[in-house]
C-alpha cells in the first residue's frame, strides 16, 4: 500500500478511474447530461487546483517567507515555488477553458457574456475569472520568473517583480471571493 499511495500519479489515475466509473453509472440516461457533468467536474477540479494554490501563496508562502532563514529560502524559491506556479498557471488556464466549454454546452454562453438578468451572476463570475487568469499568465508568471531567477534579472528588477507578483496575487485573492460567490450561486 505504501508503494501505491506513495506514487502521486498512481493515486490520481485511480481517482480518475473511480470518478469515471461513477459518472458512467450515474448518467445512463444520456450523453449530453454526462458531458455537462464531466465538464462541471473538471471545472471544479481545476478551479480547486487554481484557487487552492492562490490561497496557499497568499495565506502560507508569502507571509512565511520573511521568517524562513536565508539558507533555507532557496528550497522554496528554487524547488517549491516553480512547481507550485506550474500547477497554478495551468490550473487557471484549464479552469477558464472548462468553464467556457461548460457555459457553451449548457447553452448559457450568450446570456452569460451579455450579463442577461437570468445569467448575470455566472457572467460576472466569468469576467472576474478571465481577469484573474489574465493576471496569472501576463503579470504574475512573468514577474515570478524574474523574482525567482528563472530568467536573468538584476537584484532591483527581481525585488520589483516580486512586489508586482505579490500585489497582483493579492488582487486575485480579493477578486476570488466575489467570483466564488457568483460561480456557486448561479441558480
Amino acid at each position: 500500500m505504501d508503494k501505491l499511495l506513495g506514487n502521486l500519479h498512481a493515486v490520481l489515475a485511480i481517482g480518475f478511474v473511480l470518478a469515471l466509473g461513477i459518472m458512467f453509472a450515474a448518467f445512463p440516461q444520456g450523453a449530453e447530461l454526462m458531458w455537462s457533468g464531466v465538464l462541471q467536474w473538471l471545472h471544479v477540479f481545476f478551479g480547486i487546483t487554481w484557487i487552492g494554490l492562490l490561497y496557499y501563496f497568499n495565506f502560507v508562502q508569502i507571509p512565511t517567507m520573511p521568517a524562513i532563514p536565508a539558507d533555507l529560502k532557496p528550497g522554496v524559491s528554487k524547488f517549491i515555488a516553480p512547481k507550485a506556479l506550474f500547477f497554478f498557471r495551468w490550473g487557471a488556464a484549464l479552469t477558464v477553458l472548462t468553464g467556457l466549454l461548460l457555459v457553451y454546452v449548457n447553452g448559457d454562453a450568450h446570456a452569460a457574456f451579455t450579463l442577461a438578468e437570468d445569467r448575470r451572476l455566472i457572467g460576472i463570475g466569468m469576467y472576474l475569472a478571465l481577469i484573474m487568469a489574465f493576471n496569472v499568465w501576463f503579470i504574475i508568471w512573468p514577474a515570478q520568473q524574474k523574482a525567482l531567477g528563472l530568467v536573468p534579472a538584476e537584484d532591483a528588477v527581481k525585488a520589483k517583480a516580486a512586489k508586482t507578483a505579490m500585489m497582483t496575487s493579492r488582487i486575485n485573492t480579493m477578486l476570488s471571493i466575489p467570483m466564488l460567490f457568483c460561480m456557486t450561486n448561479m441558480h
